[in-house]
């Protein structure tokens, strides 16, 4: 089947009749009656399997933003859906006031495929910032000896962690701050990819740098190398956390288990999201040694859903088909080959190509809105990124064959202008 080909579609088991609709009727229904607090491109999914998405007239679609990382996996992966089913019809939460059969498995397999020795399990990326955060903090009181309420964590300019006020309060994106304030303080922004920038900023006081190994949402920029290993450097030295937000760049994405792998850096705090459940369900999770992690006790926090049997058991086999099915490994191969496709790309309005495993960006001189929008109409989905940038990050299960034709539509589209 062509990816723009039409196919019958009827609306799925248990959905009423006045749930479905066209791609207009229903686009009018969410923007009559939802919050207009997204830009999506006018798409609407209505079925996905592996790396292809099929909208609600029956059209096809090469998915090549994998919900930013979180669909690793790809869609719908049979053996992450068979668990799903399987643990819904045992039991789906407990609350963390009673213990599971599934979260001491989940912690176990996740702290051995990530090298560390503690987990605790949240839901959203946010929340797993948020609680790397309070755990870094108090490590810095209870540990080092900050006094109260002068610790400080060292972020970067066009940093991206997530949504809530915390967050959002230091960030250098003027749009994720207006209108929020006032602001959480202990924040301390520096310019991301100088190491020298790093060495200035830590002061008896600093607990914690926080940092995206590739910055992502600012439009995939990867810092010099050696840098994320002289930052680590420069925490062990002072007696700092190195803490990695590998929310969007872990699991596979890079060509590696974790981004950090690429310089041989172990974080001392590791913050996971999004493919650790493979797009089923909200799981995330921050990770540390047992000296670190132990600075939480009982009331200290916590989370209902954090935990639960049914993110756990999707979660541990999201991780399963990582490992067996090579997924890394095959980002690794599959984007080398990629990245120096694109790179091969000729138009005077591609300003840069970079990019590493299955996460790459092609940055423009214009914005890059309408190119989203005349590659979609090609049948291939991207999305623009600060405006310059077209992120291309297809789920890792993608074929080479897939790939081969999403070059064939840039080449289109950029030969159009």
């Amino acid at each position: 089947m062509t990816p723009m080909t039409p196919m019958t579609t009827s609306a799925p088991a248990g959905t009423s009749p006045e749930s479905a609709g066209t791609a207009d009727d229903l686009i009018a229904r969410e923007e009559r009656w939802g919050a207009h607090n997204y830009h999506p491109l006018d798409v609407v999914v209505a079925h996905a399997s592996g790396a292809w998405v099929t909208d609600v007239e029956g059209r096809r679609y090469l998915d090549c933003l994998s919900a930013y990382s979180a669909v690793n996996q790809g869609h719908c992966h049979p053996r992450i859906l068979a668990a799903l089913h399987e643990q819904a019809e045992r039991v789906t939460l407990t609350s963390r006031a009673f213990r599971n059969d599934q979260l001491p498995l989940f912690c176990e397999e996740l702290a051995q495929f990530c090298g560390l020795e503690a987990v605790l399990p949240m839901n959203t990326g946010a929340e797993a910032v948020e609680t790397a955060i309070k755990l870094v903090r108090r490590w810095g009181y209870a540990t080092k000896g900050i006094a109260t309420d002068r610790a400080e964590i060292i972020v970067f300019d066009n940093n991206f962690h997530g949504r809530t006020t915390t967050i959002v309060g230091f960030s250098s994106e003027a749009l994720y701050r207006d209108g929020f304030g006032p602001f959480t303080p202990g924040f301390v922004r520096i310019p991301f990819g100088d190491a020298d920038a790093v060495a200035r900023a830590i002061t008896p006081n600093t607990c914690a740098v926080l940092i995206e190994p590739i910055q992502c949402e600012a439009g995939i920029l990867i810092p010099p190398d050696g840098y994320l290993r002289r930052v680590a450097e420069l925490c062990r030295h002072n007696n700092v956390l190195f803490v990695a937000d590998e929310i969007q760049t872990g699991l596979g994405r890079t060509g590696r288990k974790f981004a950090c792998d690429h310089e041989g850096v172990r974080p001392d705090v590791l913050i996971l999201g999004k493919a650790l459940s493979g797009g089923f369900y909200p799981v995330s999770a921050v990770l540390s040694s047992r000296a670190v992690m132990d600075v939480f006790r009982p009331g200290s926090h916590g989370s209902t859903y954090g935990g639960n049997p049914l993110g756990c058991a999707v979660a541990r086999t999201a991780l399963a088909v990582l490992i067996e099915e090579r997924l890394a490994e095959r980002a690794q191969e599959l984007g080398s080959w990629f990245l120096r496709e694109l790179g091969a790309l000729r138009n005077p309005v591609i300003r840069e190509v970079r990019g590493r495993g299955l996460l790459c960006a092609i940055e423009l001189t214009e914005p890059a809105r309408r190119y989203c929008e005349a590659l979609r109409d090609l049948g291939l989905l991207c999305k623009e990124t600060h405006d310059y940038v077209i992120r291309l990050a297809p789920p890792l299960v993608v074929s080479r064959e897939d790939l081969t034709w999403a070059l064939a539509q840039l080449r289109t589209v950029f030969a159009m202008d």
